[in-house]
């Protein structure tokens, strides 16, 4: 798909938003609607979106990291107050982004574009006390929200070597994943791993380079503790799963209510946009929006994906393995 003609800057310091300007052209934000973002990170995106919707707009977000939810917060009110007479309406909401659905129909709340992008924030990797990256010694954590949950540690050294190797094999996609199961079981029985440049030094003695390759031994291994942790593709199921509840809601007339009394989530003819960073993430999305396209549900607003032109992914490396996929819901 060729690059979209509108072009918007990404603002603030600290993260750049992927895909930016082929997000806010694909979810057309117009004057006072409601735009969603269930993975706020640092706000890039829906600053953006701000602008567009404008002060007779109101932006929901939400992020289980409740440092990046207030950091996000503060900075669409700034963007959207340019300008503008009034303050935009902004509500935020933290928590996994699968509760989301249920929370805005709680509180009566509708979008018109709504985005899931999957990606982390840069400064949840930069910093080591996050235990993210094994670029710089820090504690083994790796949750989003750090007030709950099992952490990295709690996994790697509570949990038996056949749910490890399961976690790297299924999450990781390591083709050593045994061997890797068997050498944390070894290293722990002498002390705990608590630290995750340790942990990478015990990855590393069993898990060779690949050849002609510069990804770490440790890089699959980290990734699959980590969508283990936060149990992000269980997350990801739960929120198709609701996203096609709410366009099968819009063909049913009249539009039935919710428990709450509040109707769907997402308004009718709502643009909806993923942004998936592996295979694992995409081939869910993929299949949901597609069978949706072929039972009219939706139309596909990405046909085969959009991906980050070679300017982009020069400037901007973790835009390399960015796909977005979008549909726009049955509705007016």
């Amino acid at each position: 798909m060729s690059q979209p003609e509108t072009q918007v800057q990404s603002p603030g310091p600290g993260h750049v938003p992927v895909l930016l300007n082929e997000i806010v052209a694909v979810l057309r934000p117009q004057p006072g609607e409601t735009y969603a973002d269930a993975t706020a990170g640092r706000g890039g995106h829906a600053a953006a979106m701000a602008t567009q919707v404008g002060a007779s707009g109101a932006i929901v977000l939400n992020d289980a990291d409740a440092e990046n939810l207030a950091f996000a917060t503060t900075r669409v009110q700034q963007a959207a107050a340019v300008g503008e007479s009034k303050p935009l309406s902004v509500t935020a909401i933290q928590g996994n982004f699968a509760m989301l659905p249920r929370r805005m129909e709680g509180a009566g709340l509708a979008a018109h574009a709504f985005l899931a992008d999957l990606g982390f924030a840069s400064n949840q990797i930069d910093r080591a006390e996050r235990g993210f990256s094994f670029a710089r010694s820090g504690p083994l954590d790796m949750r989003f929200d750090a007030s709950r949950g099992l952490s990295a540690f709690d996994l790697v050294n509570q949990a038996p070597e056949r749910e490890l190797s399961r976690i790297f094999r299924e999450y990781g996609e390591e083709p050593g994943a045994g061997r890797v199961a068997r050498a944390i079981i070894a290293a722990r029985a002498a002390a705990p791993i608590t630290t995750t440049d340790a942990l990478a030094d015990v990855i590393r003695s069993v898990v060779s380079k690949p050849p002609d390759s510069g990804i770490d031994p440790a890089t699959r291994s980290f990734q699959g503790l980590r969508i283990a942790v936060n149990d992000e593709l269980g997350s990801l199921d739960a929120l198709l799963a609701l996203i096609r509840l709410a366009a099968e809601k819009h063909k049913v007339s009249p539009v039935p209510k919710t428990l709450s009394g509040s109707g769907p989530w997402l308004a009718p003819g709502a643009r909806v946009a993923i942004l998936t960073f592996h295979s694992l993430e995409d081939r869910p999305v993929k299949a949901q929006f597609a069978d949706m396209c072929k039972h009219g549900l939706a139309t596909d607003l990405a046909p085969g994906g959009i991906t980050a032109t070679e300017d982009e992914k020069r400037t901007n490396p973790r835009a390399r393995s960015a796909r977005l996929r979008a549909i726009r819901l049955i509705g007016a």
